[in-house]
């Protein structure tokens, strides 16, 4: 019997040191991962959770009584409001932590795995990209290491934040956050940023670049919450098809639910150990998705810097002008039901009237066409960042080698944001004019609604020329460029919620547009914020110039 086990025994070693091997140096590479990102996490953590915190005790102060919270709940029951924040079951029983639920949680999980997808295709394909990769794994590093280290990291930083809510949503004193409520609002927090984490991990494998992989896995997530926003909006248990949507069914500060938060675990674990999976089965360098080739010959336009950064930017530009005519043609479909939707919510009709309009439709079309321009605004922001990607990877010194200057390589790039930004408001106001004109019946929709989307253009080159400057003048403070962006969508998104001063709207670019087909069109604005794009993309290409290329 002895000698039956003990080959039995030494056949098993085998296997797990092959495991162990395949994670050797796994802690090593956390660590330097957690200090490469030392500042970034932390911003985020503490940017999302201050953010939750501060909502909630400002929903305490701006609606201190039963009856106050009645009337917001009687005005979200109705499907435009419910696809904006979460499920009816909220509004049953009104509290300060259902209101923070109802509002904040399906958002903070968006957030949550935005951050995360960012952290893991950084710390992977990004470091694949730029040969770094290369270098960590001629020394003694498993195969999985790298994929490891960064889903980690991922983790530290969504725990860091579940532990953040947890200890800070209790401590402000405010009746019905309680710390089985906390816990559970901050787990199902974190779990949603390690479900996109995961969602990244397979991304990552099936194609060779660093955008790309970032945008399917942004893509999931913008699909997860659109299935969440159409089942919420209808009430029919579409919602129950998507991970956001099992988070928010937790129902925290209510029925303090912990049994929806295991599908999604179960599916983090079964996509995370698929994306390790699959990188077992493509070389170092490549991915699963072969690169298509090129043809024999280049364009003559490639041979210029605005033809180069054209065709860099062409993939960006195309998913985003997908994204945002779907999304604008989502908002118009409920133009015809507008008025029946909203003739008896109070807060709503009285938020609506601020924008003035002859119908409720044309009010709630100035509304929401807002939101639709901030995520514009994200483009933009992240067009502005291509050239800061290109200077990291290595590439952008062989092209100033050549003849080309240092403003018209950058100018290139500034150019192809500036027109890109135009193009995916373009497309958003062709998908709410084709929709809106399609449910009210009104063919004069159409010209009305892409006009309003157009006038937004000049804010975004405002967040265009504002991100250019950071990048000119402070390459290594890039997250600063998201200022301009998340403070529009945090104003726009909880300024009617807590009543902020409507003055605070006009400190943004998207404040300064003219809020049709709601007011009249006023042209001096916009024109002053292209004169103001203009300078700060003079000021721009003057810090360009005087600083190091990386």
């Amino acid at each position: 019997m002895t000698t039956t086990a003990a080959p039995t025994a030494r056949r098993a070693q085998p296997g797990r040191a092959a495991e162990r091997t395949a994670l050797a140096g796994t802690t090593t590479l956390l660590r330097f991962a957690v200090r490469r990102d030392r500042v970034r996490l932390p911003v985020w953590v503490l940017g999302l959770g201050l953010l939750t915190i501060a909502t909630a005790n400002s929903v305490h102060t701006v609606y201190p009584t039963a009856a106050d919270r009645a009337s917001i709940a009687h005005g979200s029951d109705n499907p435009a409001l419910l696809a904006m924040t979460g499920p009816a079951h909220y509004l049953t029983d009104y509290t300060w932590g259902a209101m923070l639920g109802h509002r904040m949680l399906g958002l903070l999980a968006v957030l949550a795995g935005l951050m995360s997808v960012l952290t893991v295709t950084r710390h992977t394909r990004a470091e694949e990209e730029s040969g770094r990769a290369e270098l960590i794994r001629s020394a003694a590093v498993g195969r999985h290491a790298q994929l490891a280290a960064a889903l980690a990291t991922a983790a530290v930083a969504d725990l860091a934040l579940a532990l953040l809510l947890t200890v800070g949503l209790p401590g402000l004193g405010v009746p019905g956050l309680t710390t089985g409520g906390a816990l559970l609002y901050g787990v199902a927090t974190a779990v949603g940023g390690l479900l996109f984490a995961a969602v990244a991990a397979v991304t990552v494998q099936v194609t060779a670049h660093t955008r790309t992989a970032s945008g399917l896995a942004l893509s999931v997530l913008g699909a997860a919450y659109a299935l969440r926003a159409a089942g919420d909006a209808a009430e029919n248990g579409v919602s129950w098809a998507s991970p956001i949507g099992w988070l928010q069914r937790s129902y925290p500060f209510v029925d303090d639910r912990w049994w929806p938060l295991l599908p999604a675990l179960a599916l983090t674990a079964a996509t995370a150990a698929a994306g390790f999976l699959l990188s077992t089965r493509r070389d170092h360098g490549a991915g699963l998705r072969a690169t298509r080739p090129g043809p024999a010959t280049g364009s003559p336009l490639l041979g210029t810097p605005l033809g180069l950064a054209l065709r860099l930017h062409r993939g960006l530009v195309g998913g985003f002008a997908v994204a945002l005519l779907l999304l604008g043609a989502m908002y118009g479909s409920l133009l015809g039901d507008a008025d029946s939707m909203l003739k008896d919510v109070d807060q709503i009709r009285e938020a609506l009237a601020r924008l003035g309009g002859r119908t409720l439709a044309d009010s709630f079309a100035a509304l929401t066409m807002l939101v639709v321009a901030v995520v514009g605004g994200v483009y933009a922001v992240l067009a502005t960042l291509r050239p800061r990607a290109e200077e990291s990877a290595g590439r952008a010194v062989p092209v100033l080698a050549t003849g080309v200057s240092r403003s018209g390589w950058l100018g290139g790039h500034l150019a192809a944001a500036l027109l890109g930004s135009t193009a995916v408001m373009l497309a958003a106001g062709v998908g709410y004019g084709l929709s809106g004109a399609l449910s009210t019946g009104d063919a004069g929709v159409f010209l009305r609604l892409t006009g309003a989307a157009l006038a937004f253009a000049p804010a975004l080159w405002v967040t265009v020329g504002f991100a250019a400057v950071v990048y000119g003048w402070l390459p290594r403070a890039m997250p600063l460029a998201w200022i301009v962006p998340a403070y529009a969508f945090v104003i726009g998104y909880l300024g009617p919620l807590l009543k902020l001063p409507s003055g605070l709207d006009r400190l943004s670019p998207f404040g300064q547009v003219p809020r049709l087909p709601a007011a009249g069109m006023d042209w001096t604005p916009l024109a002053v914020l292209t004169l103001v794009a203009a300078a700060l993309i003079a000021l721009a290409l003057a810090g360009f110039r005087r600083r190091d290329v990386e």
